[in-house]
């Protein structure tokens, strides 16, 4: 149980992840869009311009190529017999065990973006809350998802 989690999420997942990062960009650029053209209007100060563009231009490193690999390389996971450990996080790295005998369902989803990706997300659902695993290959998250469902089972059956 030392060191982290072994498994990863596929690698498809920087696809969608960037994909998200240009749809928040479009909504940037059209609000600076507005801005500027407010500041052009009403004779507004000029050099406020150069700096949307240089905001919006280091938005778009940050959100569509920098976050996304950054949160590839932190998110893993492992289900083992008695728990199920997973760590995610950009600059904070989280790592959180959830005991068999505490999960009562698992779901997957996969909304159209995902799905085009042939990937899908695993929510392992507890009294207390819910935890997601992000962005796998559909045969993998389906196999994870019988497979944790099978586990918590034998974990409440044990007790």
């Amino acid at each position: 149980m030392n060191g982290e989690p072994r498994k990863r999420i596929s690698e498809r997942a920087l696809s969608v992840w960037r994909i998200y990062g240009m749809i928040g960009l479009a909504v940037s650029f059209i609000v600076f869009a507005a801005i500027i053209i407010l500041i052009i209007v009403f004779d507004g100060p000029k050099w406020i311009i150069p700096m949307l563009i240089i905001v919006l231009i280091g938005e778009g490193y940050f959100f569509i190529f920098f976050i996304p690999a950054l949160r590839w390389r932190r998110w893993r996971y492992e289900v083992r017999e008695q728990e199920i450990e997973i760590q995610k996080g950009l600059f904070v790295v989280k790592r959180t065990l959830i005991p068999m005998i505490r999960v009562q369902h698992v779901d997957s989803s996969q909304g159209p973006l995902l799905k085009k990706y042939r990937l899908a997300s695993v929510t392992i659902s507890t009294a207390a809350t819910v935890h997601e695993i992000p962005a796998l290959d559909e045969e993998e998250a389906e196999e994870l998802r019988y497979s944790i469902s099978r586990l918590a089972r034998v974990a409440d059956e044990d007790v």
